[in-house]
């Protein structure tokens, strides 16, 4: 059992990641620096465009007191885009490992200067863990000492397969449903699908920026879903789940990609190499290369439910045997950490 300081957001995967690592019996002290940043859109604004330029005067001396507070033999750093360089060299004189993992992609641009601090701080990790191939080469060449590349996870608890209570059918039933935030690229995709005649259902934030907004509201069934009852069972009482992919981010596969088969929902997503290594097309989960294709899949899917139901199964029973599960990911992280850190600095 270790004593772990775990910087990051106490909220969605972030604070899924910090329960798996206490259900593998470790000591999690979680120090989420958002609470002194009051989360508003505008702290969002400032370290997406200037950086977060500053902001060591505001967190600094906070987070170092809170990881002293904690007294850790390990310190996990969730994210961590405005930790800066002068921190981690602080916090590097306590002599324990200090790892990083990032779902997100501080390399790939689509994120202005939000990476900023973060990519100067990286030589001062024992270890980064990243979710892209790319991402290795990438992060060596920005100083990292060690990088090890995982999958993305579903979470052992929040996307553990469940019974729908009525009013959770009623309130969230759909034919075909995603589930997600506005980017530029998804909005032309799903005004395609519904010109096509898909029945979809859109829960997610920021919608209302599409310029195709005016058709997609009669399909918008609400704003993000973040707790796990309401997730759970939008995926779990819809015919089909689509996955998209963040292309400014360079995904080949996201969360969504594990959690609707873990879930026992249909996933159907864009056909990529990570997506066909994890499932078996057509048998697991259902593939896609544009709006067109798609559209042929939810309308045979939603009119053939025998097929429907055994691609849902045969998904849900491949992700159990993946074991793409926090659990097992951030024990695997944990042991690389100690390795590399035993090792030597």
């Amino acid at each position: 059992m270790m004593r772990i300081a775990y910087i990051g957001p106490a909220r969605g995967t972030s604070l899924h990641r910090a329960r798996a690592l206490e259900r593998l019996g470790h000591e999690v002290h979680i120090i989420d620096p958002w609470v002194w940043l009051l989360d508003s859109k505008w702290v969002g604004r400032w370290i997406y465009h200037l950086g977060a330029a500053g902001i060591g005067l505001f967190v600094d001396n906070r987070i170092e007191a809170e990881v002293r507070k904690a007294d850790p033999n390990l310190i996990f750093v969730d994210q961590g885009e405005f930790l800066g360089s002068a921190l981690l060299e602080r916090l590097r004189r306590r002599n324990v490992p200090i790892t990083n993992y990032t779902i997100d992609d501080p390399f790939g641009g689509r994120d202005k200067k939000r990476f900023r601090r973060y990519l100067k701080a990286l030589p001062y990790y024992d270890l980064v863990a990243v979710v892209r191939k790319p991402n290795i080469t990438e992060a060596r060449a920005h100083g990292a000492r060690h990088v090890l590349r995982v999958w993305r996870s579903a979470d052992d608890i929040a996307h553990k397969r469940r019974e729908l209570t009525i009013i959770d059918c009623g309130r969230f039933v759909s034919d075909v449903a995603f589930i997600g935030t506005w980017m530029p690229e998804r909005s032309p995709f799903l005004t395609e699908l519904i010109d096509r005649g898909v029945p979809l259902s859109i829960w997610g934030d920021r919608w209302q920026k599409a310029k195709e907004w005016p058709k997609l509201q009669a399909h918008w069934r609400g704003p993000g879903l973040f707790d796990d009852a309401s997730y759970a069972a939008v995926i779990s009482s819809a015919k089909v789940c689509i996955g998209l992919l963040s292309k400014g981010n360079r995904d080949l596969h996201t969360t969504r990609s594990l959690e609707i088969p873990s879930l026992g929902g249909l996933l159907c997503a864009e056909r990529t190499q990570e997506h066909l290594e994890l499932y078996r097309e057509g048998e697991e989960a259902v593939f896609w290369g544009n709006a067109e294709e798609c559209t042929v899949l939810c309308k045979e899917l939603l009119a053939d439910e025998p097929r429907r139901r055994e691609i849902a199964r045969r998904g849900h029973e491949r992700a159990l045997k993946n074991g793409l599960y926090n659990e097992a990911v951030m024990a695997k992280i944990l042991d690389e950490a100690q390795h590399v850190f035993r090792d030597g600095r």
